[in-house]
């Protein structure tokens, strides 16, 4: 089964609402088995347009994710967000096929 993910890019206008945000998700993220890989941090966009907070969280499964996003508790916790930050939400099956350098037999 294929992990799922989170991928989110969001520019925010008032940080102190949009922490009200982050500690309102905690509760469902962790229900669902999730972790951050990445939660904001440096970065550098070589190509296309950036979003000044990037995130990527990890769930155990692609189901898991939608049923994250979609859970009483995540919806609540995004009327925080809603006004404070703007930008792209993106749910996406992980890869579980062949890598790089890799030989198959």
């Amino acid at each position: 089964m294929s992990k799922g993910y989170w991928i989110a890019r969001f520019d925010v206008t008032d940080m102190e609402q949009y922490r009200k945000y982050v500690a309102a998700n905690a509760g469902p993220l962790a229900a669902y088995g999730a972790r951050f890989i990445v939660r904001g941090g440096d970065f550098q966009s070589p190509e296309g347009s950036s979003r000044e907070r990037n995130v990527v969280v990890e769930f155990p499964s692609y189901e898991a994710a939608l049923e994250c996003y979609r859970c009483a508790g995540y919806q609540d916790a995004i009327t925080l967000r809603q006004h404070v930050a703007t930008g792209d939400f993106l749910i996406i099956e992980g890869y579980d096929g062949p890598q790089p350098g890799e030989t198959h037999s």
